[in-house]
């Protein structure tokens, strides 16, 4: 005798197949968010023909091709500054690709770091090189005159044309009009605030400053601005369509630098970050009380 099939066993599999789904949809912005978590890039590959000029560490990182010092510690939630005198790299930040770079302090008995080491081998080649040895003095003969080489001003930094006096001495500003909050600080692990709005709407500059990083290397950011306000405050804005700034640009409050573009979820979104001396910042705590209409 044939069994007629039970109906609820006939379906078993749609729950399964519900859950399934709304898992997979809740590792997606997951996995979003583990990426920008990432300290360093070390589970990533190196581009072809980066050589660390080191092994690096379980806390460094490999200078790539279009990072700087800026993005690096961003990536990091450092202080630029602190980055830069862990590494003894100049006021100019010149890196170079191949450099392996601390990412925290170095112990109190560190020696001096190998960066540092090559200048001053260096600077007392020079000096050895260009000292002129002395000859016995006569009355016949002038006193020798000892020549050195001329020093050079070090370089200044790319920024240091920015307010690097006490912070606050501007007005911050919403970075985008007509748009509602789709994720606010410390939601889902987000470090900033989530905009959402439409596709090519005007991003703005939050306040005066330099732009330090503008591209698509920091993974978890999508085509990025990062500007530089003084010498405490950075901003940040991810996720944009077309970046209208580059690296050097000075900005200021309310200016055009880009245009929203679509987040990881495939909606409008423009990611947006306060940084103070590296840490992220809620932006509440800067951007004046604003209602927006949602948008449609």
């Amino acid at each position: 005798m044939i069994r007629a099939k039970k109906p609820w066993r006939s379906l078993g599999w749609v729950p399964a197949l519900i859950l399934a789904m709304v898992l997979q949809g809740c590792a997606g912005w997951s996995s979003w968010e583990n990426s920008r978590r990432v300290s360093g890039h070390h589970r990533e590959p190196l581009p072809a023909g980066v050589v660390p000029d080191r092994m690096p560490g379980p806390q460094e990182y490999v200078v790539r091709p279009g990072d700087t010092v800026y993005a690096i510690a961003f990536r990091n939630d450092v202080d630029y500054h602190a980055l830069a005198r862990w590494n003894g790299i100049d006021s100019d930040y010149l890196i170079h690709p191949g450099e392996v770079l601390r990412l925290r302090a170095p112990p109190a008995t560190s020696s001096t770091p190998p960066r540092q080491q090559v200048g001053v081998m260096q600077t007392q080649a020079l000096s050895d090189a260009t000292s002129v040895t002395a000859t016995p003095v006569t009355a016949d003969t002038p006193p020798p005159q000892t020549v050195t080489a001329p020093s050079k001003p070090p370089p200044s930094s790319p920024a240091s044309d920015v307010d690097d006096g006490p912070a606050g001495g501007y007005q911050w500003m919403w970075p985008v009009d007509h748009a509602t909050v789709m994720r606010g600080f410390g939601q889902q692990g987000s470090k900033g605030v989530d905009f959402t709005g439409k596709v090519g709407q005007p991003v703005f500059a939050a306040a005066p400053g330099r732009v330090v990083y503008s591209g698509n290397a920091l993974k978890g950011y999508g085509e990025l601005i990062i500007i530089k306000h003084d010498d405490v405050y950075l901003s940040a804005y991810g996720y944009n369509r077309k970046r209208y700034v580059k690296e050097g640009d000075i900005v200021t409050a309310g200016q055009p630098i880009g245009e929203m573009g679509l987040g990881p979820e495939n909606k409008p979104m423009l990611h947006f970050e306060i940084r103070e001396k590296g840490e992220p910042i809620n932006p509440a705590k800067k951007l004046p009380a604003k209602v927006s209409a949602p948008s449609r």
